[in-house]
Formats: structure tokens, C-alpha cells, sequence
């Protein structure tokens, strides 16, 4: 651990404090703009906000017609990313995502090959549906998302910076579809379920997505801003409370670990070091975005299942005792709260 990490909040220089209170206003207006548009999905809206001040990837989970689409288009705009759309089909091939060469023939008749780029190469990608891609379409994404860069003919492509991908599930259609290998799935820094808002949420989507006027975001950051929160949250200060809370979390969520009544039995696999660090990152995003400079035990709790639900599997038994991921991360948190 570092010694930046371990300092307590007080000891922050006036810089980074500085920085921190005007990256806090600045995030706070781009969550207003985002909210004159997306209603009913606070949640939803922070904690896609978190995965992109954390530099990572989310996973939105949600039947049709609520809004993710739109969130994506309306996240490109407020934050000020070039932001690109891909509709995933059975036929998609890595090459419409990666982009390919082409044979050119020049003036004086000299062919050589030149590198057409796809919509990857974007600052903010959305990839809709991707389970219903093939294996081979995905892994050609994935790989991408975790290198930051593209090889085609031998040559490598570095994507922009930043980089962030937002891909969405349909949890309730399945058929013809190809469901992310496990183990990919470890690329997505959270796993964000998208429900049904509310009674009154809904009575001001019927209102006023239906009228006459269509409500416009405006963009209140640019790629240089959210670049700097980011570095910004990686310098915030976590407290040793909060370091020795993440290890236990994620570490008790292992079939191996110090076994756990009701619990150890019930899970087949469990995250690796990487869920250790996706956590470590956004419960300070999380913090920052709630106009703090350190994050809390809260954090941890509030952030435990959308960081460790895509990165554990249960037992037979324990799916057929009615026990689910959820659940089961509910007892391991209540145990950090105890």
C-alpha cells in the first residue's frame, strides 16, 4: 500500500483538495444534465457514472425499453465523448467492430493496403445486446476493452483515450443468443441491473416524452475533464478500515476461504484480485460523486454486489435451496456492517 493511499483525508495537499472540489461541482452538473433527460434512474445513472470515473467498463442488465440506449447517447453527450453505437447480430463479424484493410491503388498504379478503422475506435462505445454476437465477435471486443489497442495485418491500433465500452444484456430473451463466457465477463468493471422506475417516474416519462418538444443534454465535460477525475480518483485516500474491508469482502466470497455458516458451501467459484481492484476504484468514484474525498465502509457495501455479482458462481444445491448471487452477498456485507 501506498503511502498516498494510506494518508488520512486531512493530509491531502491543497492541490489535489482544489482539484477535488472543482471536479465535484463539475460532476455534480453533468449528473443534473443527465437527470433532465433519463428519469426514474438515479441509481442507474450513478453507477454508470462511477464505472466511467473508475476508467472502466459496465454491463447493463434490463428488459427492452428502459432507457439504456438512451443513457448511453445521453452520457456521449453531457461528458463530451465521441460516442458510437453497435447493434450485436448472430452475423457480426470482429472486423465490423475492429475494422479491416483494404487494398488501395494510388495515382501512379502502386497498391498497398490501408487501415480502414471501425466503430471501436471511439471514446465511448456502446455495444447493444452483445450476448447476441458470436464467441468469436465478443472475445474480439473483450480483448480490446482490456488492452486498450487492436492488432489487424501485424500492425497494432491504439484506441482513443479515453476508452470506455457499455454493453447491454436482455435478460429474458435468451433464445439464439450466446452468453458471455464467464470468464470475460471479469472485464466489466460493474454489473448494473436496469428495473422498472417508478409510478411517478413513469407519469413524467408519459408527460413529457410524448409532447411536442424533446428534451435536449448539453455537454458540461470533455475527454480532458473526465481524464483528470480519473486520475483524480485514483490519488483519493483510502482508509485502512476500508482497505481490510474490501479484502474481506471478496476474499470470503471464494469456496477456499475461512469457511462461512450458510455461505462457503454455497458458492462453486468467487472473484479474483481483479474484483479487489475494481472495488478499490469505485468506492472512491463513489465517494467523489457524493461530494467526498475519502470513501467509507458504505461505500463497500453499496458497491459489493454490482462489483462482485458478474464474478461468482453458486453450487447446484444452492440454486435449487432458492439462494441466489444477491443473496448471498447480502450475508457476506451484513458481516462487514457487524
Amino acid at each position: 500500500m501506498t503511502a498516498s493511499i494510506a494518508q488520512a483525508p486531512t493530509a491531502l495537499d491543497d492541490a489535489i483538495i482544489r482539484n477535488a472540489e472543482a471536479t465535484l461541482e463539475t460532476v455534480g452538473r453533468a449528473r443534473e444534465a443527465i437527470h433532465t433527460v433519463i428519469f426514474g434512474q438515479e441509481d442507474v445513472v450513478d453507477l454508470t457514472l462511477i464505472t466511467l470515473l473508475a476508467g472502466g467498463h459496465g454491463l447493463l442488465v434490463g428488459v427492452p425499453g428502459l432507457a439504456k440506449t438512451k443513457l448511453v447517447d445521453t452520457l456521449g453527450t453531457v461528458l463530451g465523448l465521441d460516442a458510437r453505437r453497435i447493434q450485436f447480430t448472430p452475423d457480426l463479424m470482429p472486423s465490423d467492430i475492429l475494422g479491416s484493410e483494404i487494398l488501395d491503388e494510388g495515382a501512379d498504379r502502386r497498391r498497398s493496403f490501408r487501415f480502414v478503422k471501425g466503430p471501436v475506435f471511439a471514446q465511448l462505445l456502446m455495444a447493444d445486446e452483445i450476448n447476441r454476437a458470436s464467441p468469436r465477435t465478443q472475445s474480439a471486443l473483450l480483448q480490446a476493452m482490456q488492452e486498450h489497442h487492436v492488432s489487424v495485418g501485424g500492425e497494432r491500433h491504439d484506441l482513443p483515450q479515453p476508452f470506455h465500452v457499455l454493453a447491454t444484456q436482455n435478460p429474458i430473451e435468451q433464445e439464439g443468443t450466446y452468453p458471455l463466457p464467464e470468464a470475460q465477463l471479469d472485464r466489466f468493471l460493474l454489473e448494473i441491473d436496469v428495473g422498472y422506475p417508478s409510478r411517478d417516474a413513469e407519469r413524467r416519462i408519459l408527460i413529457e416524452t410524448t409532447g411536442a418538444e424533446d428534451h435536449k443534454p448539453t455537454a458540461v465535460m470533455n475527454a480532458e475533464t473526465l481524464m483528470n477525475a480519473q486520475r483524480l480518483v485514483r490519488r483519493l485516500p483510502v482508509g485502512e478500515s476500508v482497505v481490510e474491508a474490501i479484502l474481506d469482502l471478496v476474499r470470503s466470497a471464494r469456496p477456499e476461504a475461512e469457511r462461512i455458516e450458510g455461505v462457503s458451501d454455497k458458492i462453486l467459484w468467487g472473484p479474483g484480485p481483479r474484483a479487489s481492484q475494481a472495488l478499490m476504484l469505485a468506492v472512491r468514484a463513489r465517494a467523489l460523486i457524493e461530494g467526498r474525498v475519502a470513501p467509507s465502509l458504505a461505500d463497500v457495501v453499496a458497491l459489493a454486489e454490482p462489483v462482485l455479482k458478474h464474478r461468482m458462481a453458486l453450487t447446484f444445491s444452492a440454486r435449487a435451496d432458492g439462494d441466489t448471487i444477491g443473496s448471498i452477498i447480502g450475508r457476506l456485507t451484513a458481516r462487514l456492517a457487524g
